[in-house]
């Protein structure tokens, strides 16, 4: 569990570090179940970062040896840090199944805006963030693009310096004195290195008006204070400019309300964008979304693909273009109960649940195969189709159970959260039990009914010749 904090644009390092160290003190009060507290000002993954920002990693203890769940924990830190205003902070919460990065990687929602005209994106990103705010499905909206840096712009008077005797590069040299920190050299004592830097104190250099109490030597050696010779000018600017595909970005980053998924949040911002920008606009997923959109759409594929080659496979088998018709029923049935199970147990359609989904895909046809298989037999012995297949559903019923009992149990410690990090594998434990009890009891009935129906019409009886081999 993270949690990330950005601080107003201009805010120094050590008002950062004021702020990170309350902020350590609040969750060390708050949160007895944690186990290791890591607090970072200005991070950066290849460099240091900006020093407005910075994050908390909270390493909590195992989950039997504590009360409270993860996200129980995260909504009273998130509470908590909501009366703490000298900066914004979000609680994030880790996915499983990370592809790490910088420490504000970890919001769920990251919805990329686009567009060549960076006035345009400077005039329409503001409202898109306001229908974020306002939108129930979000918890904690920010903007890697922000447009409130404050900025101070010394306008040198050329013709008054020249009057007085000042030059420009004397003012120059005046200011990187003051304000530049260099470090001139290094001198020892007590055996111990300690750097020379070139600087006025804090308290002389904070606010813009401690320009006027400078002053700079002209030619002659006489001092001038520095404001008469210099206009001050106060701008506000963007920190650093984003490109993504060779166009001006803005990522939007946003963290979930309670109960709701990243699915949710991406239709959410999707509604926004068709609401509020036009057409030049072109957007794009990042982060924790854009792996939920590609994984989406590869467990999709990878479920046709298991479709088409298992069909292919029972063609092979049965000989036969309708018999591995019947047996994939099963399917859709076992879907209907996958559903079911995750809306009664109040999970979610995420990549676990998926992958559950195409497991059940091998399962449950074993079911199908077994009563065509065995009907198959009956009928070469002579029976009927409706005979045959009665006494396939009946003959096949205790593997059928034992073979479903076995996989149920087997999938029970996933849908009971044994184990460490088993709470995100609910849902495919969830899945795997509910397709196959669900399909399992259909089996029985469906598969004869339709095997009656659209099973080949003619009796195959064995030859006197094939009896002889025998």
């Amino acid at each position: 569990m993270r949690i990330a904090s950005t601080a107003p644009e201009g805010a120094s390092y050590e008002y950062m570090e004021n702020y990170m160290d309350n902020v350590a003190r609040m969750v060390m009060d708050s949160t007895p179940e944690k186990r290791i507290l890591l607090s970072v000002v200005a991070p950066g993954f290849t460099g240091s970062g900006a020093v407005n920002t910075g994050f908390t990693r909270i390493f909590l203890t195992e989950p039997s040896e504590r009360n409270r769940s993860q996200e129980e924990i995260a909504q009273v830190v998130q509470k908590s840090l909501g009366g703490m205003t000298a900066a914004r902070s979000f609680v994030i919460q880790d996915q499983t199944i990370n592809g790490g990065g910088g420490p504000r990687s970890g919001f769920p929602v990251q919805y990329i805006l686009q567009n060549q005209d960076f006035n345009k994106l400077q005039e329409n990103l503001p409202k898109f963030l306001e229908e974020a705010y306002k939108n129930p499905t979000f918890q904690g909206v920010d903007v890697n693009l922000k447009f409130n840096r404050p900025e101070l712009v010394i306008e040198i008077n050329r013709e008054k310096a020249k009057a007085v005797g000042v030059s420009v590069q004397q003012i120059a040299q005046t200011l990187q004195l003051t304000y530049g920190g260099v470090r001139y050299g290094y001198f020892t004592m007590n055996g111990k290195q300690y750097q020379i830097i070139g600087q006025v104190d804090r308290e002389n250099r904070d606010q813009p008006l401690d320009l006027k109490s400078l002053f700079v030597r002209n030619d002659k050696g006489v001092l001038i204070q520095l404001d008469a010779v210099v206009n001050v000018v106060e701008h506000s600017s963007p920190p650093q400019l984003y490109h993504y595909n060779r166009y001006k970005s803005a990522t939007v980053s946003a963290g979930l309300a309670p109960g709701k998924t990243i699915g949710d949040g991406i239709k959410a911002m999707n509604d926004i964008r068709d609401k509020v920008l036009d057409e030049s606009f072109s957007t794009d997923l990042s982060g924790p979304s854009r792996d939920f959109a590609e994984s989406s759409s590869n467990t999709m594929f990878a479920f046709i693909f298991a479709l088409v080659l298992v069909y292919l496979v029972l063609a092979a088998q049965f000989e036969s273009f309708v018999d591995p018709i019947i047996i994939m029923l099963t399917v859709p049935m076992a879907i209907a109960g996958a559903l079911i199970s995750l809306w009664y147990f109040n999970q979610t359609m995420n990549i676990f649940s998926q992958i559950g989904i195409i497991v059940l895909l091998g399962l449950v046809t074993k079911n199908g195969i077994l009563i065509v298989e065995f009907a198959n037999q009956k009928r070469e012995e002579g029976l009927s189709k409706l005979e045959a297949v009665q006494q396939a559903a009946v003959s096949r019923l205790r593997p059928i159970l034992m073979t479903s009992l076995a996989t149920i149990l087997g999938a029970l410690p996933i849908a009971l959260a044994m184990g460490d990090a088993a709470t995100s594998r609910i849902s495919l434990g969830i899945v795997i039990i509910g397709g196959l009890i669900f399909s399992g009891f259909l089996t029985l009935y469906v598969i004869p009914a339709v095997y009656s129906y659209l099973s080949r019409g003619g009796v195959r009886t064995k030859t006197v010749n094939e009896t002889i081999e025998q």
